[in-house]
């Protein structure tokens, strides 16, 4: 019976109970994930009241996720990914138990945030990869477009109810009660991914020689044109675009004048616009104009930040900026599910850890981005101006940037057809 009322609500790939199994047990983790980061930065941000170290979380996380993550995905296609997930979850939970007891002891610190942050990068480095290479070996290809939605649905829904939840629990209680509700997420993960049953499937495997592993991976994607500019499209859009989510309590403290539960709720806000985008796309399979579909997503992403950034500055509307980020929301799900389904359709399964390994930095980039965006508004002046100074900028690049691939490259313009042709030779093969 859940299996019937999940299917017709979400899609086939509920149909099969290994993947809705990991489906809800990464709906936790990503809850607790994304109420981290919220809580993160808020309690950054009462500690020093400086962009600059809110762009050091993001920094220390991003750095050994961007180092590390390749290898990461070297691990998925080698170890038992049940196992590996189980651990980093684990670990990660762990880590964020000693946030929540250093912030209720009252002796927490910028530096302790900083160093668990780095951490917690680290450990992401190697969980990422083998998520993203676990949950293909769960169902049949058939269903891999609703498979991939469904998964990128949990990222963006969860921005629509984990920020505002951590608002309110900090505004109630206080951020340590925030951190030890999203380490019970990470754990919820490790067990549930532990009981999962998944026969052995040496295809999954790679033959080469271990030493090889990690070049083999590099080379697989620098010959392969489609995922080099795909991958590109986002390294580039995660850096400039998506770095103004680190910076999201300026807005609200100091641009917006809000409190931590509206700030949760502006979040959640683009969240509603992801998740919509996200629903409809993953219904819609694959099509001819996917391409011009990456394209146009990319471009009102990056003009919809611009102007979000210039109408917060100029009149500091709670409600505009409601709206231009549920366009946000709504803009950059419509590029990401895209891309992320294209790579997961197209890469052979010997080399999807490798190659999701690599996709992964996306994320760690995006913190990266709020560095850059913290060191530009600190340059451009104490004002007050410079985060939504530095914020549009990095959208008008955003928009700039997403025309280029589309006229330069011959696959980014006929990707749907290239995925139609290679869903037909899997099914002949």
């Amino acid at each position: 019976m859940i299996s019937i009322i999940s299917q017709k609500l979400l899609g086939p790939a509920m149909a099969y109970p290994a993947y809705r199994a990991y489906w809800l047990g990464t709906l936790a983790s990503v809850i607790g994930f994304q109420m981290l980061n919220f809580s993160q930065f808020w309690i950054m941000r009462e500690l020093t009241e400086s962009p600059l170290y809110l762009g050091y979380v993001g920094l220390a996380n991003a750095v050994p996720a961007i180092v590390l993550n390749i290898f990461g995905g070297v691990l998925a296609d080698r170890l038992d990914r049940k196992k590996l997930i189980s651990i980093t979850q684990t670990i990660n939970g762990a880590l964020i138990l000693i946030l929540s007891g250093l912030t209720f002891a009252g002796v927490i610190q910028a530096w302790h945030v900083i160093v668990l942050a780095f951490l917690a990068g680290a450990i992401n480095a190697f969980d990422q990869p083998a998520r993203q290479a676990l949950y293909p070996s769960l169902i049949d290809r058939s269903v891999m477009m609703n498979a991939v939605a469904l998964n990128s649905a949990i990222w963006t829904g969860t921005r629509i109810i984990a920020p505002a939840i951590a608002g309110i629990i900090i505004y109630l209680t206080n951020t340590g009660t925030s951190f030890l509700i999203s380490a019970l997420g990470f754990f919820t993960m490790a067990a549930i991914v532990l009981s999962l049953s998944i026969p052995k499937d040496q295809s999954d495997i790679s033959q080469s020689p271990k030493k090889n592993d990690l070049f083999e991976g590099i080379r697989f994607i620098w010959k392969n044109n489609i995922f080099l500019i795909l991958i590109c499209i986002t390294f580039f859009n995660s850096f400039f675009g998506m770095s103004y989510i680190p910076m999201m309590p300026v807005f609200g403290v100091d641009i917006l004048e809000v409190d931590a539960d509206k700030l949760g709720i502006l979040m959640g806000l683009s969240g509603v616009g992801a998740l919509m985008a996200t629903m409809i796309i993953g219904r819609t399979g694959n099509f001819k104009q996917k391409g011009l579909l990456i394209i146009v997503g990319s471009l009102l992403f990056g003009i919809s930040i611009t102007v979000f950034a210039f109408t917060s500055m100029q009149y500091g509307n709670y409600y505009i900026a409601l709206a231009l980020l549920f366009i946000v929301g709504a803009s950059s799900s419509t590029y990401m599910i895209s891309i992320m389904s294209s790579l997961q359709m197209l890469v052979p399964n010997h080399m999807r850890g490798r190659v999701m390994g690599f996709y992964g930095i996306t994320w760690s980039i995006m913190y990266l981005g709020g560095m850059y965006v913290g060191s530009l508004a600190r340059y451009i002046g104490e004002d007050g101006n410079g985060v939504p100074i530095a914020v549009a900028i990095g959208g008008f690049l955003v928009a700039i940037f997403a025309i280029g691939p589309f006229f330069m490259n011959r696959n980014v313009r006929n990707l749907g057809t290239i995925l139609q042709t290679h869903q037909i030779e899997t099914r002949t093969a």
